[in-house]
């Protein structure tokens, strides 16, 4: 695994949908943004659409935190690479307590893009763990009704089966004193397309063989240009209203 943001190579476009009235407030997002630490190398802005399209490698996490340090709500609407042969739609993965004696406070959301073709992105954030280190990794099957112990093996496709770790692990998750644990890092020759229908599962310990707390089943998510809408039809919540 490689941290993000150490190559450029791991650029994308990332789109949010902003709070913004006036110009006084595509400013303030614009120059919060470019100057984050790492990773923001251009930023667009749309206010009629209300729409901040960001070009970079810096996570998602930090983007969201800076825009909202500003005073002004954001939300996720979009990943992917605008342009080129190797657009992927970005796939994701929301942890809820949805099978018996999973653990109830366990929530989080992976979110992972194909950047190019021989490299993924993948960044992740759980609350509700026990603090310490947590094994987690792309498991074979989105057979929830067990929990993790249905999801089977680490996923580790056939042109991969001689290496040392299988492709599908994600390494470990370190949870804090508050059971948060953020990640954020990019793996070689893992293919976004080949994970739908797949599961991500976490686990008591470092063991990938321990005790799975939580799986979540790998679902595509919006791309670049593909979500502008404000009002969810299904809830009839509004984009704010919803996290």
């Amino acid at each position: 695994m490689e941290p993000v943001g150490l190559e450029l190579k791991t650029s994308g476009q990332t789109e949010f949908m902003v709070d913004m009235k006036c110009e006084g407030c595509v400013s303030s997002v614009k120059n919060k943004l470019l100057n984050l630490e790492v990773g923001v190398k251009k930023v667009d802005v749309d206010l009629n659409n209300q729409v901040v399209r960001v070009l970079g490698s810096s996570s998602v996490k930090a983007m969201l935190d800076g825009m909202e340090q500003t005073g002004r709500r954001a939300r996720l609407i979009g990943q992917g690479i605008p342009e080129g042969p190797h657009v992927v739609a970005p796939q994701i993965s929301r942890f809820q307590p949805l099978w018996p004696n999973s653990r109830p406070s366990c929530l989080g959301i992976v979110r992972l893009v194909q950047v190019n073709m021989e490299l993924a992105r993948i960044e992740a954030s759980f609350s509700g763990l026990t603090p310490g280190k947590h094994g987690w990794a792309i498991n074979e099957f989105g057979d929830l009704t067990r929990g993790v112990a249905s999801t089977g093996k680490v996923f580790n496709p056939g042109d991969q089966a001689t290496s040392e770790e299988p492709l599908g692990d994600l390494g470990t998750l370190d949870a804090d004193g508050n059971g948060e644990a953020q990640f954020s890092s990019s793996k070689r020759t893992l293919r976004v397309a080949d994970l739908i229908g797949r599961s991500i599962a976490v686990y008591e310990t470092e063991g990938k063989s321990s005790t799975g707390v939580a799986a979540a089943v790998i679902a595509r998510s919006a791309g670049v240009g593909e979500n502008y809408k404000k009002l969810c039809t299904c809830d009839g919540l509004t984009i704010w209203e919803s996290r």
